[in-house]
Protein backbone atom coordinates (compact mmCIF):
# COMPACT_ATOMS: atom_id res chain seq x y z
CA UNK A 1 0.00 0.00 0.00
CA UNK A 2 0.87 3.49 -0.41
CA UNK A 3 0.20 6.15 2.66
CA UNK A 4 1.31 10.31 2.50
CA UNK A 5 0.62 12.95 5.03
CA UNK A 6 -1.57 15.70 4.02
CA UNK A 7 -0.81 19.17 5.62
CA UNK A 8 -3.37 20.52 7.79
CA UNK A 9 -1.81 23.09 9.60
CA UNK A 10 -0.41 20.96 12.58
CA UNK A 11 3.13 19.49 13.10
CA UNK A 12 2.23 15.75 11.97
CA UNK A 13 -0.31 16.37 9.25
CA UNK A 14 -2.90 13.91 8.58
CA UNK A 15 -2.47 10.28 7.35
CA UNK A 16 -4.55 8.97 3.75
CA UNK A 17 -4.47 6.02 1.89
CA UNK A 18 -3.02 6.82 -1.25
CA UNK A 19 -4.17 4.43 -4.55
CA UNK A 20 -1.30 2.16 -6.48
CA UNK A 21 -1.47 4.83 -8.93
CA UNK A 22 -1.72 7.96 -7.51
CA UNK A 23 -4.66 9.35 -8.47
CA UNK A 24 -6.82 9.22 -5.66
CA UNK A 25 -6.63 9.18 -1.66
CA UNK A 26 -8.65 8.86 1.11
CA UNK A 27 -8.22 10.43 4.94
CA UNK A 28 -7.63 7.48 7.09
CA UNK A 29 -9.67 8.98 9.71
CA UNK A 30 -11.05 6.65 12.12
CA UNK A 31 -8.13 3.92 11.65
CA UNK A 32 -5.55 6.66 12.49
CA UNK A 33 -4.85 10.13 12.28
CA UNK A 34 -0.91 9.78 11.65
CA UNK A 35 1.63 7.52 10.76
CA UNK A 36 3.49 7.18 13.55
CA UNK A 37 0.20 6.02 15.52
CA UNK A 38 0.29 3.37 12.66
CA UNK A 39 3.99 1.96 12.84
CA UNK A 40 3.59 2.23 16.90
CA UNK A 41 0.69 -0.48 16.24
CA UNK A 42 1.79 -2.03 13.01
CA UNK A 43 0.02 -5.58 13.01
CA UNK A 44 -3.32 -4.35 14.31
CA UNK A 45 -3.28 -1.00 12.10
CA UNK A 46 -1.86 -1.95 8.71
CA UNK A 47 -4.18 -4.66 7.67
CA UNK A 48 -6.79 -1.99 8.09
CA UNK A 49 -5.36 0.45 6.24
CA UNK A 50 -4.50 -2.46 3.98
CA UNK A 51 -8.53 -2.77 3.44
CA UNK A 52 -8.45 0.71 2.50
CA UNK A 53 -6.29 0.14 0.18
CA UNK A 54 -7.59 -2.52 -1.72
CA UNK A 55 -11.26 -0.53 -1.89
CA UNK A 56 -9.63 2.58 -3.29
CA UNK A 57 -7.81 0.88 -6.30
CA UNK A 58 -11.10 -1.27 -6.67
CA UNK A 59 -13.12 2.00 -6.79
CA UNK A 60 -15.22 1.14 -3.77
CA UNK A 61 -13.82 3.70 -2.03
CA UNK A 62 -16.83 6.08 -0.74
CA UNK A 63 -14.90 9.53 0.55
CA UNK A 64 -12.10 9.17 -2.12
CA UNK A 65 -10.47 12.75 -3.96
CA UNK A 66 -8.00 13.58 -6.21
CA UNK A 67 -4.68 13.10 -4.91
CA UNK A 68 -2.35 16.11 -4.43
CA UNK A 69 1.84 15.84 -3.93
CA UNK A 70 1.72 19.63 -3.45
CA UNK A 71 -0.23 18.86 -0.46
CA UNK A 72 1.74 16.52 1.10
CA UNK A 73 4.23 16.99 4.26
CA UNK A 74 6.89 14.52 4.47
CA UNK A 75 5.02 11.02 5.57
CA UNK A 76 6.59 10.93 8.50
CA UNK A 77 7.12 14.70 8.98
CA UNK A 78 9.28 14.20 11.96
CA UNK A 79 10.44 11.28 12.90
CA UNK A 80 12.63 9.80 16.15
CA UNK A 81 15.60 9.41 13.85
CA UNK A 82 16.99 10.20 10.94
CA UNK A 83 20.40 7.81 9.94
CA UNK A 84 21.84 7.93 7.06
CA UNK A 85 24.43 6.00 5.67
CA UNK A 86 26.49 5.51 2.50
CA UNK A 87 26.19 2.23 1.19
CA UNK A 88 27.77 3.21 -2.53
CA UNK A 89 31.10 2.53 -1.97
CA UNK A 90 31.77 4.21 -5.56
CA UNK A 91 30.56 7.19 -4.02
CA UNK A 92 33.10 7.01 -1.45
CA UNK A 93 35.67 5.98 -3.95
CA UNK A 94 35.29 8.99 -6.49
CA UNK A 95 35.22 11.55 -4.34
CA UNK A 96 38.64 9.91 -2.40
CA UNK A 97 39.99 9.55 -5.93
CA UNK A 98 39.79 13.24 -6.79
CA UNK A 99 41.45 13.97 -3.27
CA UNK A 100 44.54 11.65 -3.80
CA UNK A 101 43.17 10.25 -0.75
CA UNK A 102 42.73 6.04 -0.41
CA UNK A 103 39.48 4.91 1.16
CA UNK A 104 39.92 3.19 4.38
CA UNK A 105 40.23 -0.42 4.85
CA UNK A 106 36.79 -0.94 6.93
CA UNK A 107 35.15 0.84 4.25
CA UNK A 108 34.32 -1.99 2.69
CA UNK A 109 33.16 -3.96 5.98
CA UNK A 110 31.08 -1.32 7.51
CA UNK A 111 28.99 1.45 6.57
CA UNK A 112 29.54 5.02 6.87
CA UNK A 113 27.12 6.61 8.63
CA UNK A 114 25.67 9.99 10.25
CA UNK A 115 22.59 10.85 12.41
CA UNK A 116 20.94 13.99 10.76
CA UNK A 117 18.47 16.07 11.96
CA UNK A 118 14.86 14.62 12.66
CA UNK A 119 12.70 17.29 13.88
CA UNK A 120 12.10 19.26 10.43
CA UNK A 121 11.51 17.37 7.36
CA UNK A 122 10.77 18.73 4.11
CA UNK A 123 7.67 17.96 1.88
CA UNK A 124 8.20 17.01 -1.50
CA UNK A 125 7.30 20.14 -3.28
CA UNK A 126 8.86 22.45 -0.39
CA UNK A 127 11.35 24.97 -1.69
CA UNK A 128 14.71 24.33 -0.35
CA UNK A 129 15.30 27.22 1.87
CA UNK A 130 19.27 28.23 2.16
CA UNK A 131 21.40 31.53 3.85
CA UNK A 132 23.83 31.86 0.83
CA UNK A 133 24.69 30.63 -2.59
CA UNK A 134 28.47 30.44 -1.37
CA UNK A 135 27.56 27.24 1.24
CA UNK A 136 27.59 24.91 -2.27
CA UNK A 137 24.36 23.69 -2.11
CA UNK A 138 23.78 20.27 -3.31
CA UNK A 139 20.91 17.91 -4.10
CA UNK A 140 21.37 14.03 -2.97
CA UNK A 141 19.33 11.56 -4.55
CA UNK A 142 18.56 8.91 -2.45
CA UNK A 143 16.15 5.68 -1.03
CA UNK A 144 15.43 5.72 2.51
CA UNK A 145 13.36 2.70 4.78
CA UNK A 146 10.86 3.38 7.69
CA UNK A 147 11.49 0.79 10.68
CA UNK A 148 9.39 -1.04 13.25
CA UNK A 149 11.24 -1.98 16.38
CA UNK A 150 14.51 -3.56 15.69
CA UNK A 151 16.26 -4.99 18.89
CA UNK A 152 19.88 -4.33 19.58
CA UNK A 153 22.02 -6.76 18.54
CA UNK A 154 20.44 -7.98 15.58
CA UNK A 155 21.63 -9.46 12.71
CA UNK A 156 21.27 -7.76 8.74
CA UNK A 157 18.37 -10.86 8.09
CA UNK A 158 16.48 -10.14 11.14
CA UNK A 159 16.95 -6.04 10.54
CA UNK A 160 15.37 -6.72 7.05
CA UNK A 161 12.37 -7.79 9.06
CA UNK A 162 12.08 -4.74 10.75
CA UNK A 163 11.81 -2.45 7.17
CA UNK A 164 7.65 -0.87 7.22
CA UNK A 165 7.51 1.36 4.38
CA UNK A 166 10.57 2.84 1.12
CA UNK A 167 10.62 6.46 -0.18
CA UNK A 168 12.92 8.45 -1.65
CA UNK A 169 14.89 10.90 -0.71
CA UNK A 170 16.65 14.55 -1.54
CA UNK A 171 19.21 14.44 1.38
CA UNK A 172 20.52 18.10 0.95
CA UNK A 173 24.12 18.95 1.74
CA UNK A 174 25.64 22.39 1.83
CA UNK A 175 29.28 21.63 0.36
CA UNK A 176 31.31 24.10 1.54
CA UNK A 177 30.70 23.70 5.23
CA UNK A 178 31.66 20.38 5.31
CA UNK A 179 35.39 20.24 5.35
CA UNK A 180 35.36 23.04 8.38
CA UNK A 181 33.32 20.33 9.90
CA UNK A 182 34.75 16.97 9.34
CA UNK A 183 38.04 18.71 10.22
CA UNK A 184 36.69 18.96 14.36
CA UNK A 185 36.34 15.26 14.24
CA UNK A 186 32.82 15.08 15.25
CA UNK A 187 30.79 14.99 11.86
CA UNK A 188 27.86 16.61 9.76
CA UNK A 189 26.09 18.93 11.57
CA UNK A 190 25.58 22.64 9.95
CA UNK A 191 26.17 20.97 6.34
CA UNK A 192 23.50 19.11 6.54
CA UNK A 193 20.00 20.92 6.41
CA UNK A 194 16.30 19.82 6.18
CA UNK A 195 15.70 16.72 4.27
CA UNK A 196 12.61 16.16 1.73
CA UNK A 197 10.93 12.66 1.17
CA UNK A 198 8.71 12.03 -1.50
CA UNK A 199 5.31 12.11 -1.66
CA UNK A 200 4.76 8.72 -0.67
CA UNK A 201 5.80 5.88 1.73
CA UNK A 202 5.62 2.04 -0.08
CA UNK A 203 4.87 -1.28 1.68
CA UNK A 204 7.74 -3.72 0.36
CA UNK A 205 4.85 -6.05 -1.51
CA UNK A 206 4.34 -3.16 -3.82
CA UNK A 207 8.23 -3.63 -5.50
CA UNK A 208 7.54 -7.17 -6.54
CA UNK A 209 10.79 -8.90 -7.52
CA UNK A 210 12.18 -5.28 -7.73
CA UNK A 211 12.97 -5.69 -4.03
CA UNK A 212 15.24 -7.65 -3.73
CA UNK A 213 17.23 -9.07 -0.47
CA UNK A 214 17.25 -5.28 1.15
CA UNK A 215 17.87 -3.66 -2.38
CA UNK A 216 15.35 -1.73 -4.54
CA UNK A 217 16.38 -2.68 -7.86
CA UNK A 218 15.12 0.50 -10.08
CA UNK A 219 16.47 3.33 -11.63
CA UNK A 220 16.37 6.70 -8.94
CA UNK A 221 15.92 9.75 -11.79
CA UNK A 222 17.39 13.29 -11.10
CA UNK A 223 16.97 16.13 -13.25
CA UNK A 224 18.18 19.42 -12.36
CA UNK A 225 16.96 22.43 -13.93
CA UNK A 226 15.02 20.34 -16.82
CA UNK A 227 17.72 18.29 -17.58
CA UNK A 228 18.49 14.65 -16.74
CA UNK A 229 21.70 14.10 -15.48
CA UNK A 230 21.11 11.02 -13.11
CA UNK A 231 19.50 7.40 -14.36
CA UNK A 232 21.47 5.18 -11.36
CA UNK A 233 20.49 1.61 -10.58
CA UNK A 234 19.40 1.76 -7.08
CA UNK A 235 20.18 -1.93 -6.55
CA UNK A 236 22.77 -3.19 -8.13
CA UNK A 237 25.57 -1.65 -6.85
CA UNK A 238 24.58 -0.76 -3.11
CA UNK A 239 27.53 -2.10 -1.10
CA UNK A 240 25.70 -2.69 1.88
CA UNK A 241 21.88 -3.21 2.11
CA UNK A 242 19.21 -1.94 3.83
CA UNK A 243 19.42 -5.03 6.67
CA UNK A 244 23.28 -4.19 7.19
CA UNK A 245 22.56 -0.17 7.21
CA UNK A 246 20.09 -1.39 10.33
CA UNK A 247 22.04 -3.94 11.80
CA UNK A 248 24.95 -1.37 11.93
CA UNK A 249 22.61 1.04 14.27
CA UNK A 250 21.24 -1.97 16.55
CA UNK A 251 25.11 -2.76 17.32
CA UNK A 252 24.81 -0.86 20.52
CA UNK A 253 21.67 0.37 20.57
CA UNK A 254 18.04 -0.01 19.72
CA UNK A 255 15.79 0.91 16.94
CA UNK A 256 12.99 1.93 17.50
CA UNK A 257 9.33 2.54 15.32
CA UNK A 258 9.44 5.29 13.32
CA UNK A 259 12.74 5.50 12.40
CA UNK A 260 14.44 6.36 8.63
CA UNK A 261 17.31 5.31 7.16
CA UNK A 262 19.03 6.14 4.28
CA UNK A 263 20.73 4.65 1.51
CA UNK A 264 23.45 7.58 0.85
CA UNK A 265 23.80 8.67 -2.44
CA UNK A 266 23.13 6.69 -5.29
CA UNK A 267 26.13 5.89 -7.16
CA UNK A 268 27.02 3.48 -10.21
CA UNK A 269 30.46 2.60 -11.39
CA UNK A 270 31.89 3.88 -14.96
CA UNK A 271 31.49 1.51 -17.70
CA UNK A 272 34.77 0.77 -20.46
CA UNK A 273 33.52 3.13 -24.16
CA UNK A 274 35.95 2.73 -26.51
CA UNK A 275 39.10 2.17 -24.03
CA UNK A 276 37.32 4.63 -21.96
CA UNK A 277 35.59 5.45 -18.97
CA UNK A 278 32.43 7.25 -19.04
CA UNK A 279 30.24 7.44 -15.99
CA UNK A 280 27.17 6.67 -18.80
CA UNK A 281 24.48 6.51 -15.93
CA UNK A 282 24.82 10.23 -14.68
CA UNK A 283 24.81 11.35 -10.96
CA UNK A 284 22.96 11.66 -8.16
CA UNK A 285 24.62 14.43 -6.63
CA UNK A 286 26.64 17.37 -7.89
CA UNK A 287 29.54 16.28 -5.47
CA UNK A 288 30.42 13.01 -7.99
CA UNK A 289 30.03 15.07 -10.87
CA UNK A 290 32.66 17.38 -9.63
CA UNK A 291 34.70 14.38 -8.40
CA UNK A 292 34.44 13.04 -11.82
CA UNK A 293 35.79 16.00 -13.58
CA UNK A 294 38.79 16.42 -11.09
CA UNK A 295 39.66 12.71 -11.69
CA UNK A 296 39.21 13.58 -15.61
CA UNK A 297 40.41 17.16 -16.14
CA UNK A 298 41.99 17.77 -13.31
CA UNK A 299 39.74 20.36 -11.26
CA UNK A 300 35.91 20.64 -11.32
CA UNK A 301 33.40 22.56 -13.61
CA UNK A 302 30.21 21.99 -12.94
CA UNK A 303 28.91 24.57 -10.00
CA UNK A 304 26.84 23.93 -7.28
CA UNK A 305 23.07 24.90 -7.21
CA UNK A 306 22.19 28.51 -7.29
CA UNK A 307 18.95 30.39 -5.89
CA UNK A 308 16.25 29.80 -8.32
CA UNK A 309 17.37 25.76 -9.52
CA UNK A 310 15.34 23.34 -9.47
CA UNK A 311 15.60 19.69 -8.81
CA UNK A 312 13.02 16.43 -9.73
CA UNK A 313 13.72 13.02 -8.17
CA UNK A 314 11.79 9.97 -8.80
CA UNK A 315 11.65 6.23 -8.99
CA UNK A 316 9.47 5.02 -12.09
CA UNK A 317 8.63 0.90 -12.03
CA UNK A 318 9.15 -1.52 -15.00
CA UNK A 319 5.24 0.03 -16.37
CA UNK A 320 6.82 3.54 -16.36
CA UNK A 321 4.19 4.22 -13.82
CA UNK A 322 5.37 6.80 -10.98
CA UNK A 323 5.88 4.74 -7.74
CA UNK A 324 6.17 7.23 -4.77
CA UNK A 325 5.17 10.43 -6.29
CA UNK A 326 7.95 12.67 -7.64
CA UNK A 327 10.14 15.08 -5.45
CA UNK A 328 10.24 18.45 -6.81
CA UNK A 329 11.84 21.43 -4.96
CA UNK A 330 12.86 24.80 -5.83
CA UNK A 331 16.40 26.73 -4.32
CA UNK A 332 15.13 29.53 -2.54
CA UNK A 333 16.80 32.44 -0.86
CA UNK A 334 16.12 32.83 3.16
CA UNK A 335 13.71 35.80 3.78
CA UNK A 336 15.19 38.75 5.23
Amino acid sequence: MKLATYKDGSRDGQLVVVSRDLSTAHYATGIANHLQQVLDDWNFLSPQLQDLYDALNQGKARHAFPFDPHMCMAPLPRAYQWADGSAYINHVELVRLARNSEVPANYYTEPLMYQGGSDDFLGPRDDVVCVSEAHGIDFEAEVAVVTGDVPMGSTPDQALDGIRLVMLANDVSLRHLIPDELAKGFGFFQSKPATAFSPVAVTLDEFGEAWNQGRLGLTIQSVWNGRTVGMCDAGEEMTFHFGQLIAHICKTRNVRAGSIVGSGTVSNRATEVKGKKEWTKGYSCIAEKRAIETILDGKPSTEFMKFGDTIRIEMKGKDGQSIFGAIEQKIAAQAA
